[in-house]
């Protein structure tokens, strides 16, 4: 019978310790790791602040524990420490993926993302003025005008005194006969004003000749301008990335993407780093997180860059754990609490402008 008291008496007592222990767990902040990437996350001050942590703070408030940030230097660095179980989790920009799945957990999605190009600020294609205001093609018009002139003036004295219209003064006759060899060019003359004399004639069906001459120099012209303009110069899409000095980050879902379509790119340690080379003038384009790249070109790099509008692979964000993480459950009952109840939808208004 004592023997059965004590037995009982310790299992109460190793009960209490282990309710002691995890109410101690309970107590104790959380430990997330994030990395600067503006709008999600970032240093501000002594502060760390962003879309994710907010949200992450918002859902420690709803479990009713408190969170602590450690801001990490590159995005590898906060997975591995994740995945080794070192910390609680990461919240940032983390796409959900295939491979990271397989080693460690994640939330329901917290942001709906996807991969878009930005190139530097005032690529467009070429325009209709833009390829007709250049020196050579002026140069070619001021010459076509003096072919007419001269070839007019040289049929007003083949035909002074053969017909009427060009029986008049050499002033008089400067504007009738640039119209007449404009005619003759554009609409093949008049038929009432054919030349009468040999030489008229035969100079008549020279200009005519080699008027389908300049017409066909100034369509190749304007053609090869605007094709040559096109190849050299923008990136509409990832076709066009092709010989193209392109930049993204190691070991990201935008690298993952660019070597399946081999496109051969520059591969950065962190994103300051790639932004870095971009406002330098080393990269053509950049591929990486649409948002990120949105709020780059808004904001801190207003005037350098703008991002194509296509989103080339949709993705969704989501809070990393450590593989059989007992915070996954909990995590994701408070995100479909503070979904329901619009507290995600006010802190979404606050980053973006947008319910998202």
């Amino acid at each position: 019978m004592v023997k059965k008291m004590q037995i009982a008496v310790y299992a109460a007592l190793l009960l209490v310790m282990c309710l002691g222990v995890q109410a101690q767990a309970q107590n104790e902040p959380l430990r997330f790791l994030t990395v600067e990437r503006p709008p999600f996350a970032y240093q501000d001050g002594d502060d760390v602040t962003g879309f994710s942590i907010d949200l992450m703070r918002a859902i420690a408030e709803d479990l009713g524990r408190d969170v602590e940030f450690t801001m990490v230097n590159s995005f590898p660095d906060m997975l591995d420490q994740t995945r080794e179980g070192m910390v609680d989790g990461a919240i940032a920009n983390i796409s959900i993926t295939r491979a990271r799945e397989a080693v460690m957990d994640f939330s329901q999605p917290i942001f709906r993302s996807g991969l878009q190009i930005m190139v530097p600020a005032g690529q467009g294609g070429p325009t209709l003025w833009s390829t007709l205001f250049r020196w050579d093609l002026a140069l070619a018009i001021v010459a076509a005008f003096a072919l007419l002139f001269g070839g007019g003036m040289l049929m007003w004295v083949f035909e002074r005194g053969k017909q009427p219209y060009f029986d008049r003064s050499a002033r008089e006759a400067m504007f009738p006969s640039f119209w007449w060899a404009l005619n003759l060019v554009v609409n093949g003359g008049f038929e009432e004003r054919m030349p009468r004399s040999a030489f008229g004639r035969v100079f008549g069906v020279f200009l005519v000749i080699s008027s389908l001459f300049i017409v066909g120099v100034f369509v190749a012209h304007i053609t090869a301008a605007v094709t040559v303009e096109a190849i050299s110069g923008s990136v509409h899409s990832i076709s066009d990335l092709d010989g193209k000095r392109v930049g993204t980050t190691r070991n990201s879902t935008a690298s993952d993407f660019l070597d399946a379509r081999e496109v051969s790119h520059v591969g950065y340690l962190s994103f300051d780093e790639m932004i870095k080379a971009f406002e330098q003038d080393d990269l053509d384009a950049v591929v990486f997180d649409g948002p990120i790249l949105a709020y780059y070109a808004q904001f801190e790099g207003a005037g350098r860059g703008q991002l194509l509008a296509r989103v080339f692979r949709p993705e969704n964000y989501g809070i990393a754990f450590p593989a059989d993480s007992a915070l996954r459950e909990p995590i994701n009952v408070a995100l479909l609490r503070l979904n329901e109840t619009g507290v995600y939808d006010k802190i979404a208004l606050r980053w973006f402008g947008v319910m998202r």
